[in-house]
């Protein structure tokens, strides 16, 4: 698959001026929903992302996503690899696993997110499942923009990657954009204003 060709024909590849969920500002942005608003789409990148998951022999229990926005690629990826999908959300601000998920000690989990960034929610929600007995043995997303190296990229690892670099992180494409600190941005220096389009804050 095209993964890009894929994101742009569902005009989730958008251009213009956002800020992220790290409050950073970028002039593209990934809209994954957009992607996986058909379930057929889903269903290819999820088997395609699966495909590279049991190729590495990777065993697992069950497959964890942080809501809201890795719910449908999470979803999506058990269903591929026909193992039991589990959701952490977050409660006052905090990630928490609820409605009667539970975690036993020793159980693999795979977490997975729609895009994985610095992977800082995803790390969140994995920290859960540690406390509850879990053990994470790997970190799968749709795509990565670009600060975490995955299987299969010569991408290295960025300073700001907040995932371990003792387990395998999994994505179809990298999606490497530039990204700005506010006070640094050039599109706010033009005067154009970042709107956010994410899952926070709209």
């Amino acid at each position: 698959m095209d993964i890009k060709k894929t994101y742009m024909d569902a005009n989730a590849l958008l251009e213009g001026h956002f800020k992220l969920s790290s409050g950073n500002h970028s002039q593209f942005y990934l809209q994954s929903a957009k992607v996986l608003e058909d379930p057929k789409t889903a269903k290819l990148l999820a088997e395609a992302l699966a495909e590279q998951i049991k190729k590495s022999g990777l065993e697992i229990d069950t497959v964890c996503a942080p809501a809201l926005g890795g719910l449908i690629a999470g979803f999506a990826l058990a269903t591929a690899l026909d193992v039991r999908f589990i959701f952490a959300e977050r409660v006052n601000g905090a990630m928490n696993i609820r409605r009667g998920f539970e975690v036993t000690k020793g159980e693999r989990v795979l977490m997975c997110e729609d895009i994985i960034t610095t992977g800082g929610s995803a790390m969140e929600a994995a920290a859960v499942v540690k406390e509850l007995g879990g053990e994470i043995v790997g970190v799968a997303a749709l795509a990565n923009r670009g600060f975490c190296k995955r299987e299969h990229s010569e991408i290295e690892t960025k300073s700001n990657c907040k995932l371990p670099q003792d387990i395998p992180f999994f994505a179809l494409a990298d999606f490497t954009f530039e990204m700005y600190a506010p006070e640094e941005c050039p599109l706010c220096k033009d005067g154009s204003e970042a709107i956010k389009p994410g899952s926070r804050g709209n």
